[in-house]
């Protein structure tokens, strides 16, 4: 496991029950370098949508834990944000949610000359995401070809 992994993990596990109790769910944590900035963002998630104001409660109870745990050795920058319209499907959680909806899957390299595929999610296991189109017609997906699977945003 990575070091951005371990760092992912952990504050995963440590933010989880405050993000619970707060009656939010959090759906996706990432540590990334951004032009020469090390960034720790939590995506947290309600029924209706999140408000700066839940963002803001995350990150004053989390804030605290960080300062006292310093599991991460670079300096950095901790975010708390709502995963936007265009959340990928990353968890088993977010696959059950998203059965019979339509997604977008993008792939890594072409498959018959195109990377991007439109349809409704039909199923999923940990190796393959099967998706059905307008004709009925189904298509299944390696996981490790799919670089992002998300709800398609219809506007």
């Amino acid at each position: 496991m990575s070091r951005r992994e371990e760092y992912e993990q952990q504050t995963e596990t440590l933010l989880e029950p405050i993000v619970t109790e707060l009656g939010f769910e959090l759906v996706d944590v990432e540590y990334v370098k951004e032009g020469g900035t090390w960034y720790l963002r939590a995506y947290i998630d309600k029924p209706g949508g999140i408000a700066v104001d839940d963002c803001e409660a995350v990150s004053r109870r989390f804030s605290d834990i960080l300062d006292e745990k310093d599991y991460i050795a670079d300096s950095y920058v901790f975010e708390v944000s709502s995963p936007g319209l265009g959340r990928p499907l990353k968890k088993e959680k977010d696959f059950k949610r998203s059965l019979g909806e339509e997604v977008e899957i993008r792939t890594y390299r072409a498959i018959d000359r195109q990377k991007e595929f439109v349809g409704l999610l039909k199923a999923y296991d940990d190796s393959t995401v099967t998706i059905t189109y307008e004709d009925d017609t189904e298509q299944t997906f390696d996981r490790g070809d799919i670089a992002l699977i998300r709800l398609a945003l219809d506007f």
